[in-house]
């Protein structure tokens, strides 16, 4: 990794005990074996009851993925190759539905959500705690920092500015609805400089630049304001 931020003596790498994992993994489907919804009590802060952001572009609300009503969706996007190029996910409809439903299965660290514009599902969004993701063991991190991944799905959408909009959105959301979270990061290809210039044109510095196991990525941070009041 090569750093560009010398700000690191306050980050350390943390991961939740494996018995904490299994007890917020175990109630993930019920008895009878359906699925369940996305948790409630996520380690986010319940995403679930965020509420919508006021955008220049309108209503946009962050909503937790429901596999049968979205995934077609999303797996239509996923085989866009402008977004198979970086995200990987091309396939039948299975390969998205097992990316989705590993997050939906977990202890709540990570929530895929479709991102809704008035009223329209035009995104897809990973909102994940950061200390506790793999991304930990490659750079440093805070406890609590929180992550973000971003697909803007039709390419209308794209190269307009509406993914700068909408990400200036989601991280004022994440710092106003988690007060513990200090600083709101990503980590998208270094090759892909439309996500990376609309990350700095959102607020993020590039803080890095990190070898990770299936890419090269652009570390970006957004910190929160000193002395900011969430």
């Amino acid at each position: 990794m090569t750093s560009t931020d010398a700000s690191t003596d306050d980050t350390l790498d943390l991961h939740l005990p494996e018995d904490f994992v299994a007890l917020f993994g175990r109630e993930r489907r019920d008895q009878a074996g359906t699925e369940a919804p996305p948790p409630r009590g996520d380690l986010l802060d319940r995403v679930a009851d965020w509420g919508p952001a006021v955008t220049p572009e309108g209503r946009f609300q962050l909503v937790p993925v429901h596999v049968e009503r979205d995934v077609p969706l999303i797996a239509r996007w996923m085989n866009d190759p402008a977004v198979a190029a970086f995200w990987e996910l091309t396939g039948p409809r299975s390969v998205t539905e097992d990316h989705v439903r590993a997050q939906l299965a977990g202890d709540g660290r990570s929530v895929p959500c479709v991102g809704v514009l008035e009223g329209v599902p035009m995104s897809y969004w990973e909102i994940y705690r950061a200390d506790l993701d793999p991304l930990a063991r490659y750079c440093p991190v805070r406890p609590h920092d929180t992550g973000l991944h971003l697909l803007i799905g039709d390419s209308a959408d794209r190269g307009q500015g509406l993914g700068t909009t909408l990400l200036r959105s989601v991280t004022d959301l994440v710092l106003a609805r988690r007060p513990a979270c200090t600083r709101v990061l990503a980590e998208p290809d270094v090759r892909n400089t439309p996500s990376v210039a609309a990350f700095l044109g959102a607020g993020y510095r590039f803080s890095a630049e990190v070898d990770l196991p299936a890419k090269r990525a652009a570390l970006m941070i957004r910190e929160r304001p000193s002395g900011e009041l969430p």
